[in-house]
């Protein structure tokens, strides 16, 4: 069995690595290329290129500057796969690189699957038509997108989404606070400014600054930031900008820990909104994006929410506050807010919690062995 993958970002790096595992306990000889990350390379995959050359953000001059190199990486690489021929494509998120490529991989004969159903639900609707000329079938992270995919006569099958599967139903917050050598009765913020460079640009020296105005009012809180090991010092630097740097405790990965050990955290929209309403933990959801690629999202945005955790609670469980309104101030106040309502109403707090338990269990399947099995029926016995 060989099978060729494409996983943008460390997202999509970590979907890739679970769905490998389902993969290899179908066909234990199972040989995998093409674009990835350290996930991937733990499941015996072999990365032609790292999977960071694809982490880009917004529509403007962030995606033009970029532009030529990952042309020329996608027209290498289907080159590559054509002569190689493997017997099966699987593009895992990355809807802008992965669906040209799956397009015409599928004219030549190669069975073609995306893992990840694009936010045809949320914004860019026009791409179903490109979705049906590109994959022989779609694996699904939410249950109610094969009945709007199959509205179009595409194959698709719900798998679950994999977080909900690697993240325990009750995290052991004592545990993760043990681990980042927290007190259990601190007060505990976790910062997650995101995983890509341009979001740290927009977003770090924000959320810095609004944790700056909350050491003013509570001088006691704890604060966590996760980083990705290839921004650490950007977002080590803009810490200290902020003049947060001494207070700060940039972490080296470790985003579960984080989520797990703090009361609320600051959040970019993005997959981390989902994995924090996994953990059952209130959050304040924020985002930044050049001025172009702003004004691009509004027009193409179809419903209100823009965070995870509000999409499939279809309601605003939790504060977004998104480009000009994501100011120091008010993401200061929404996330103290927080602390209050967990201090003198406890009971909302649990609400939240069992909404999320909830999605939790909507969410939890098999996925690997799920995705495998549908893999298995596209291709010949």
């Amino acid at each position: 069995m060989q099978a060729a993958l494409v996983a943008g970002e460390t997202s999509g790096d970590l979907l890739a690595g679970l769905l490998l595992d389902g993969l290899k306990q179908r066909w234990p000889g199972l040989q995998s290329v093409g674009i990835g990350g350290p996930q991937m390379a733990q499941r015996g995959f072999q990365a032609w290129w790292p999977h960071d050359k694809l982490a880009v953000h917004g529509f403007g001059w962030e995606v033009l500057r970029r532009y030529r190199e990952i042309v020329g990486i996608r027209s290498q690489l289907k080159a590559r796969l054509l002569q190689n021929h493997p017997d099966v494509f699987i593009g895992v998120d990355a809807p802008d690189f992965n669906l040209d490529l799956e397009a015409a991989l599928k004219a030549q004969g190669i069975k073609t699957v995306h893992f990840v159903c694009p936010s045809i639900w949320a914004w860019r609707p026009d791409r179903v038509e490109k979705i049906k000329r590109s994959v022989d079938h779609v694996l699904c992270i939410f249950p109610f997108e094969p009945a709007l995919l199959a509205e179009h006569g595409i194959a698709a099958t719900y798998v679950g989404h994999p977080l909900a599967q690697v993240i325990p139903m009750q995290a052991d917050q004592a545990a993760a606070r043990a681990r980042l050598g927290l007190a259990q009765n601190d007060t505990v913020v976790a910062i997650l400014p995101g995983s890509r460079e341009s979001e740290i640009r927009h977003l770090a020296s924000v959320f810095f600054q609004a944790a700056a105005l909350m050491h003013q009012a509570q001088p006691g809180i704890q604060w966590i930031v996760p980083a990705v090991p290839s921004l650490k010092k950007q977002i080590e630097a803009a810490a200290r900008a902020s003049g947060m740097g001494h207070v700060l405790q940039v972490l080296e990965g470790q985003s579960h820990s984080a989520l797990a050990a703090c009361d609320v955290t600051l959040i970019a929209s993005g997959t981390a909104t989902l994995e924090a309403a996994l953990f059952k933990r209130p959050m304040v959801i924020a985002y930044r994006m050049g001025a172009l690629s702003w004004q691009i999202m509004r027009r193409k945005k179809l419903q209100p929410w823009v965070g995870l955790p509000n999409i499939l609670c279809r309601d605003f469980v939790v504060p977004e506050l998104l480009q000009d309104a994501a100011t120091p101030q008010a993401l200061a106040q929404e996330v103290l807010r927080w602390l209050v309502t967990k201090a003198r109403h406890p009971e909302k707090i649990q609400a939240l919690e069992q909404r999320f338990c909830a999605l939790h269990t909507e969410l939890q399947r098999d996925t690997p062995q799920l995705a495998a099995h549908a893999i298995a029926q596209l291709l010949p016995n």
